[in-house]
């Protein structure tokens, strides 16, 4: 589980983005890099990193299910995630 902070502050930065994405996009249409500069780092999309929805972790994101590797195994193996069985041979 990620600390509670990381995750909130992704959230934060996520709202960011949101907010700011079509004056963002007006500004580099307009080639005002001077504008796109006064805007808030974390209202960038480069800054947002891919998270598990259900621990929060941030490493062995797997983007189709948007879990981690950890929490993909655990469903796979008690047959939650359809289509998906634990390999054997």
């Amino acid at each position: 589980m990620a600390k509670k902070s990381w995750i909130a502050r992704q959230k934060k930065r996520e709202r960011l983005v949101a907010k700011y994405a079509d004056k963002r996009r007006r500004l580099k249409e307009a080639g005002d890099f001077e504008g796109l500069q006064k805007l808030p780092r974390n209202s960038s999309p480069a800054r947002l990193r891919n998270r598990c929805k259900l621990t929060g972790r941030s490493r062995g994101y797997i983007g189709v299910f948007g879990i981690s590797r950890i929490v993909f195994r655990d469903m796979a193996r008690e047959g939650k995630i359809p289509g998906i069985r634990k390999s054997s041979w």
